[in-house]
């Protein structure tokens, strides 16, 4: 620390003890962007993100990579657009959206879709399909910046046209999964499905799985199911439409059920899939996929931002669930080291060659109710890094906004 910052950490500790004493109110803790490693987050983060925008995901990508690799710069955007108020990131946004609009196919019931040839889920070659999770993930920064939009007048006025154009195909993106059966009530509430069908190759009309598909059919993963169900708490946001809540609450209902308590109740753990219904298993009675925790600590990092995301909406899971989702990432899987913090698997077991830098992860969805966990959060965070493409700003925006404890 130099004299100079010396000097005004003691001014400003002089002054807020006087203020106190004289029984006037302190002042308010200065922002985490204002701070020399806030403003350096700030500037490598969008060093990094404009560099890495040139490639231009926005132009080419398709089905479930329109998810992994289009939204990590359309929550980017939004989140910086939340931190800093500077228009320009609202201008990225609907460049990169637009983009997307512009690639949209119609397809044979007469929505718009971005089929692959991979059948959008590796399943089959025979046709192309969309990507209900690629969707998902696409259009929640696009809903929550137009929410963002329409409550501010002066944004209103210059942007509302494009809010209202986003939101109409968000609802009709909705409406055709929906219509397309990919919905299943389950006797605990009801899980999304990736469908057996898509378009024929050859015909350019449904392929042969159309016809039954209300009984076929592969229940997506916890983490794809919870993406989804972020999609449609920002629909609920944006629209005050019931159904779109109505939704995620069934979903995270079943993902509740999935989770086990562990280590006498301390601790929570649950696998990466699980069968919600007949459509789960083979012909020969066994289970499409297979069943248990995963080595990717990364699919549970998704969890935990739904999850917390269901709680702030009063959504099936209460603070004392929180409380024991905080235990499970700081008290088990942390190895307790600030400076060189590594997360062990969520179940304890050791790491998979393929994943062995990510067994586990810090859950930054909880930064806002731990303090341990955003300390460890400030002295590990890489905020040039893919991952810090949508978490330095949100970081920088929640913290703005009051969300964040104050470090210990």
């Amino acid at each position: 620390m130099t004299r100079r910052f010396s000097w005004r950490g003691a001014l400003i500790f002089i002054f807020l003890f006087a203020c106190t004493a004289a029984g006037a109110a302190p002042l308010k803790e200065q922002r985490f962007i204002d701070t020399p490693t806030g403003i350096d987050w700030l500037a490598r983060w969008e060093r990094n993100i404009t560099d890495d925008a040139r490639n231009r995901y926005c132009d080419g990508e398709r089905g479930e990579e329109l998810g992994w690799r289009v939204s990590p710069f359309l929550n980017g955007f939004h989140s910086a657009y939340r931190a800093t108020l500077d228009p320009r990131w609202i201008e990225r946004l609907i460049d990169w959206t637009d983009s997307c609009i512009r690639r949209g196919v119609r397809e044979p019931d007469g929505f718009t879709g971005w089929p692959k040839g991979d059948g959008g889920g590796g399943d089959s070659r025979a046709y192309s399909a969309d990507s209900l999770l690629g969707e998902a993930m696409l259009m929640r920064p696009v809903v929550l910046m137009a929410q963002t939009i329409q409550k501010d007048s002066q944004l209103n006025a210059k942007y509302g046209a494009k809010a209202r154009e986003y939101l109409a195909l968000a609802e009709s993106l909705f409406a055709k999964w929906d219509s397309s059966a990919c919905w299943r009530a389950t006797t605990n509430g009801g899980v999304w499905i990736v469908p057996a069908f898509g378009i024929d190759s050859a015909t350019g009309g449904w392929s042969a799985g159309y016809t039954n598909r209300t009984t076929t059919g592969f229940t997506n993963p916890d983490n794809k199911e919870n993406h989804i169900a972020l999609w449609m708490l920002a629909m609920h946001d944006a629209t005050g439409k019931a159904i779109y809540r109505d939704r995620a609450e069934h979903w995270f209902r079943v993902m509740k059920s999935r989770m086990k308590r562990r280590e006498d109740g301390k601790y929570w753990v649950w696998n990466y899939w699980e069968p919600a219904g007949p459509w789960d298993f083979q012909t020969n009675g066994t289970p499409k996929h297979w069943i248990g925790v995963h080595p990717n600590g990364g699919y549970y990092a998704i969890d935990l931002e739904a999850i917390v995301c269901a709680y702030q909406h009063d959504l099936v899971f209460t603070r004392a669930d929180l409380d024991r989702l905080i235990a499970t990432n700081r008290d088990f899987m942390w190895n307790q080291s600030v400076e060189n913090a590594r997360f062990q698997r969520i179940d304890g077991e050791p790491p998979d060659p393929r994943w062995k830098n990510s067994p586990g992860l810090l859950w930054e969805a909880l930064l806002p109710y731990d303090k341990t966990l955003r300390t460890i959060f400030i002295a590990n965070h890489n905020p040039a890094s893919w991952g810090g493409l949508a978490s330095t700003p949100r970081f920088l925006a929640d913290d703005n906004a009051g969300l964040h404890p104050s470090q210990p």
